[in-house]
């Protein structure tokens, strides 16, 4: 059976300002990729952190059917708030650790809905450091944002 890959990131200039998100998906079958697809968006006013939980949001998103998938992100942000904090912000109605609402609430709602259909392993990479696929989505996201920079 094959495995499933989504390399996701996010990228901004200026932080609020244009942004964009990049997605890598791909199967592998042993050391061979059988299908590959590229996808990307981004928005006029946003931040880094948006875009990259759009980006896992997206690669979820798309899966028509539930999927056993690896997530791959150079985000801890998106990491460790899906595997970690989100448990005590459900538990204190969307409030973080000093009581103040949480940042991207809608965002991180719509990530652990997506994410319910499938079966993720959530992986960090350290960003910009040659891994080809994170480069890859890396790019993505930058040409996701393209259209939104004056």
């Amino acid at each position: 059976m094959p495995e499933l890959f989504a390399y996701t990131d996010g990228a901004c200039s200026g932080n609020p300002g244009p942004g964009g998100w990049g997605v890598l998906l791909f199967a592998k079958d042993g050391d061979r990729v059988i299908k590959e697809r590229e996808l990307s968006g981004g928005m006029a006013d946003t931040t880094n952190n948006q875009m990259e939980l759009m980006a896992a949001i997206s690669a979820l998103e798309v899966l028509e059917k539930p999927s056993v998938l690896t997530i791959v992100t150079d985000s801890s942000y998106v990491k460790d708030g899906i595997t970690k904090w989100i448990f005590g912000w459900k538990k204190n109605g969307w409030r973080n650790a000093a009581k103040k609402p949480v940042k991207n609430a809608e965002l991180w709602q719509r990530l652990e809905a997506a994410e319910a259909r499938h079966t993720v392993t959530w992986k960090w990479i350290k960003g910009h450091a040659g891994h080809a696929e994170n480069e890859r989505a890396d790019e993505l996201a930058r040409a996701g944002m393209e259209p939104f920079k004056l």
